[in-house]
């Protein structure tokens, strides 16, 4: 059986965590699809970067940037309630372009295959 660090198991806790907490907050406040894609955890756990991305326009983008850096440290004090550590994690978040890219990316091949189909 594989064996997986405590940081890792952690980070996963806390994107499940936060994915709940926040889907239904964002939703209502955002027009944009906002999805949390991974979190990464520091090997001593006193820091957490949650990576995000916006699926709307760059006026989407600011708005989830705003709310989360003001909503920070009411999300950790949420995310510690679930977590069963001594010290919770500083969290960070951080904006993350691959989905936008990886939808470019798709766009691009696809007009590349109907040119060459013509």
């Amino acid at each position: 059986m594989k064996q997986y660090k405590r940081s890792t198991r952690i980070g996963e806790q806390i994107l499940r965590d936060v994915s709940s907490l926040l889907e239904r907050e964002l939703a209502e406040k955002l027009s944009g699809l906002v999805t949390f894609t991974h979190v990464r955890v520091s090997s001593d756990l006193r820091y957490a970067t949650i990576y995000y991305s916006v699926l709307g326009s760059g006026e989407q983008e600011e708005r989830a940037a705003g709310y989360l850096e003001r909503e920070r440290k009411r999300i950790r004090h949420q995310i510690g309630q679930g977590l069963h550590l001594r010290n919770i994690p500083e969290i960070t978040f951080k904006f993350d372009p691959s989905v936008k890219e990886g939808i470019r990316i798709e766009r691009l091949l696809n007009e590349i295959k109907a040119d060459t189909s013509q």
